[in-house]
């Protein structure tokens, strides 16, 4: 079972707040508050083409005067405030964008118009018009709910169904696809009247998307030290989550605080670090570079006593679970390069890409093992959504 904490910490001399995702004592997933005055991830506007771009066939949208994004045009047909016989792009053009990603690095935020709508059990999508499930469904779920959703399919949305709506009841998943619907809705009658920079649908908190998106059915409690955040939680319970609402408790003690209770210091300093030792005496080397992630695998101060190939086996597959567990921790992004021990047995190495797509699985960020390749370079990607720990700690 696991805990989500919401409390504050100094974090280079600025005070932060954060959430963590704690399941039996282990820090699994950390979440910082933006540097930023205000989180745009998830944010609806009205923006203005700056430019367009044919070469990349993308266009740079002011969110406000100074707040650029990135629109790709390839896949999406904007969606404009005065609408256009040809719908063709063209600087001045007032679109509807959502933001779907933070600015990476040296990037500006990247926009879509294919709006989002995001509950607890269901998204609702604008464009991309049709009923998908999660992969991680098992079968009979897959099932039921499909057959729950099909006849409620309309022609001007689609449907992505979350894993957490497994454990759910159809009145729970109805009602919420009711709700999205009328976001949606006052969305589209709201721009009619709003001028170019409108913020139509401002993001959750960030806190509150943390409450969302994760596993229902292994949350023990929902705990923050924070008054006016349990607030504020418990009114977002008591009406969209209503489930979870018994579960939200206040700390109150005075003598330990929250953060220090869960060791979220010592999470954060170790996220930080390059080196991680596994339990046999192995480690990895983890390094964000601006093109990938790099991960070795060592084989450090293990003394094991089996043959070499066996030796390599255990740290390989202490390896594969560390790594998946660290990609979430750190919130680690794209194209990741993993250089685990050589493995001269092909069972091997197919236990070992098993073994690791197993722990990959249990990300709730969208994660692929795509292959191991002639050197033995295991490659992953994983969607890039939120700035990484590293960067939401420096700043960057």
């Amino acid at each position: 079972m696991s805990k989500l904490i919401i409390t504050k910490m100094q974090i280079h001399s600025q005070e932060r707040t954060v959430t963590a995702l704690v399941e039996e004592g282990k820090v699994l997933e950390l979440r910082l508050s933006s540097l930023e005055q205000e989180a745009l991830l998830g944010s609806i506007y009205i923006g203005k083409v700056k430019n367009v771009s044919p070469n990349i066939d993308a266009a740079f949208v002011e969110l406000s005067p100074g707040v650029t994004g990135y629109l790709p045009l390839s896949k999406e047909v904007p969606y404009f405030t005065n609408p256009k016989k040809d719908n063709i792009v063209k600087a001045g053009d007032e679109v509807l964008v959502q933001v779907n990603r933070e600015p990476l690095k040296s990037k500006a935020y990247n926009l879509t118009s294919n709006l989002s709508f995001t509950g607890k059990y269901l998204v609702l999508t604008s464009q991309r018009r049709q009923l998908s499930l999660s992969s991680k469904l098992n079968g009979e779920d897959r099932e039921r709910l499909r057959k729950w959703l099909a006849p409620c399919m309309e022609a001007e949305f689609g449907l992505i169904v979350r894993t957490n709506s497994g454990e759910a009841e159809k009145q729970e998943i109805l009602a919420e696809l009711e709700y999205l619907k009328k976001r949606w809705r006052r969305v589209l009658d709201i721009c009619k009247t709003r001028t170019c920079y409108s913020l139509l649908e401002k993001a959750s908190p960030f806190y509150i998307q943390a409450v969302r998106d994760v596993y229902g059915d292994t949350l023990e409690e929902i705990v923050t030290d924070l008054p006016a955040i349990f607030a504020e939680l418990g009114e977002y319970l008591g009406e969209y989550q209503k489930e979870d609402a018994e579960k939200l408790r206040l700390y109150e003690d005075r003598l330990l605080s929250l953060h220090k209770l869960y060791s979220l210091e010592r999470a954060l300093d170790n996220a930080a670090k390059e080196k991680v030792w596994l339990p046999s005496g192995g480690f990895l080397m983890i390094q964000q570079t601006e093109a990938f992630v790099a991960v070795d695998v060592n084989t450090g101060k293990y003394t094991g006593k089996k043959k070499q190939q066996e030796t390599y086996r255990k740290i390989n597959l202490e390896a594969a679970r560390e790594i998946a567990a660290q990609l979430r921790l750190r919130n680690l992004s794209g194209i990741i390069l993993i250089d685990f021990i050589n493995l001269e047995r092909k069972e091997h190495q197919e236990e070992l890409l098993n073994v690791l797509k197993k722990y990959l699985r249990r990300d709730p960020v969208h994660t692929v093992l795509v292959d191991m390749t002639k050197l033995n370079i295991v490659e992953v990607t994983r969607k890039k959504v939120r700035k990484s720990l590293a960067e939401e700690i420096g700043g960057k």
